[in-house]
């Protein structure tokens, strides 16, 4: 750790770090890390964990369906696991960020094969009064070679990578694009990013606010194809929001044994709704400045 206090707090438990009191890494889950809940700066929780229609969403998550056929994703027997090896390494940025640094073992249903290492950093990033950044880096390496795939898409399928199960309470939500477009459901749409948007409800007050994924322009299969969908009456008749930065939406991949797959995302919460123009500004600068970094 760097010298001198943490700019953003840190809440530490035996099994997870809360950051800046905005969101919580459950980095010792024994099933997989997630982030729940995801907080706006005006305190409206956006995340949702383990509803019963789906109980392996949770949260804010990084995954893939299949290691070798293996199921990384539906936590129903056989499954695997992704399980850090200790507890993650806080240190400081500039700026007030911070980063929490670990790797993790991808154990397939065996519970003592290792398919993958994973060497995995989120980064609180503050944007100003009404947003805050999330970036996920991470690196997968595969000790023998393997493939990773997905579910071919019929009427649904084709997940995995980063993904978001949203809170309930957010509804009347729409997917923004690049082009200004709006959607209620994206099936391998590509784009650089998408924003989900809607009103929440919190303590009885009404208010708009959502959350923008941003695709790195050097992930393999930029930009990545969007899988998404927002509906009122699914499942338990909440409102539904799934959002994910699907990159093996159209064909599965292969890693040669020690190939570094590097996947680089950033996931801005903010409160209000975000017009094209801002949207677009922040990928820009992340994409030519900030990401660019390491």
């Amino acid at each position: 750790m760097t010298d001198g206090s943490l700019p953003a707090s840190l809440g530490w438990t035996a099994s997870d770090v809360t950051v800046a009191d905005r969101w919580r890494y459950v980095w010792a889950d024994r099933k997989r890390p997630f982030i729940h809940p995801v907080t706006t700066p005006a305190g409206h929780v956006l995340s949702r964990e383990a509803p019963d229609d789906h109980p392996w969403h949770h949260g804010l998550w990084f995954t893939i369906k299949f290691v070798d056929g293996d199921n990384f994703w539906e936590e129903m027997a056989p499954y695997g696991v992704l399980r850090h090896q200790g507890r993650p390494e806080p240190t400081n940025g500039p700026d007030g960020q911070v980063t929490l640094a670990g790797t993790l073992h991808w154990t397939r249903p065996d519970r003592v094969t290792v398919a993958l290492t994973e060497h995995r950093r989120f980064t609180h990033v503050p944007l100003g009064p009404d947003a805050y950044a999330i970036d996920l880096d991470t690196t997968l390496v595969p000790a023998s070679a393997v493939h990773l795939d997905r579910t071919a898409y019929t009427t649904w399928g084709g997940y995995g990578g980063l993904t978001l199960r949203g809170a309930a309470e957010l509804v009347d939500t729409r997917l923004l694009l690049p082009d200004g477009s709006a959607h209620d459901r994206l099936v391998g749409q590509p784009a650089t990013w998408c924003d989900l948007s809607g009103t929440v409800t919190t303590g009885g007050a009404r208010a708009a606010a959502g959350l923008a994924l941003l695709d790195h322009p050097d992930n393999r299969r930029h930009p990545v194809p969007f899988y998404a969908s927002t509906f009122n009456g699914y499942g338990e008749g909440a409102w539904t929001n799934f959002f994910n930065a699907a990159f093996l939406f159209h064909d599965g991949m292969d890693l040669a044994a020690g190939e570094e797959l590097r996947i680089r995302h950033r996931v801005i919460v903010h409160d209000g709704h975000w017009p094209v123009q801002q949207l677009q500004a922040a990928w820009d600068n992340w994409a030519t400045v900030e990401g660019r970094a390491g």
